[in-house]
C-alpha cells in the first residue's frame, strides 16, 4: 500500500474516532519527531537538520508535547 493511501485509511480511521485536527497533528507530529530522534542517535542538531527546522525548534516542541532524550532512550525503537 503506497503512503497515500496509508495515509487516507489512518485519516478515516481517525474522523470514525471523532479526533480533532488540531489533536491529530499534534499526535503525528510528535510520533514523527520521536521516531526521527531515534534514528538519529537521540542528536538534537542533526535530528533538527534531517526535520528541515532549528535545533531551538525542536527542542521547543520536545518540550511542549513532553518528549526528552531520557524518554526516547527508555522507549527504545519501540516509539
Amino acid at each position: 500500500m503506497n503512503m497515500h493511501k496509508q495515509m487516507e485509511a489512518l485519516v478515516e480511521a481517525m474522523l470514525d474516532g471523532q479526533i480533532l485536527l488540531d489533536e491529530a497533528k499534534e499526535e503525528f507530529e510528535k510520533v514523527f519527531i520521536r521516531k526521527a530522534l531515534n534514528r538519529n542517535s537521540r542528536h538534537i542538531s542533526k535530528t533538527a537538520g534531517v526535520l528541515g527546522i532549528h535545533r531551538n525548534t525542536l527542542s521547543k516542541k520536545m518540550a511542549s508535547y513532553n518528549v526528552n532524550n531520557s524518554a526516547i532512550k527508555a522507549k527504545g525503537s519501540s516509539v
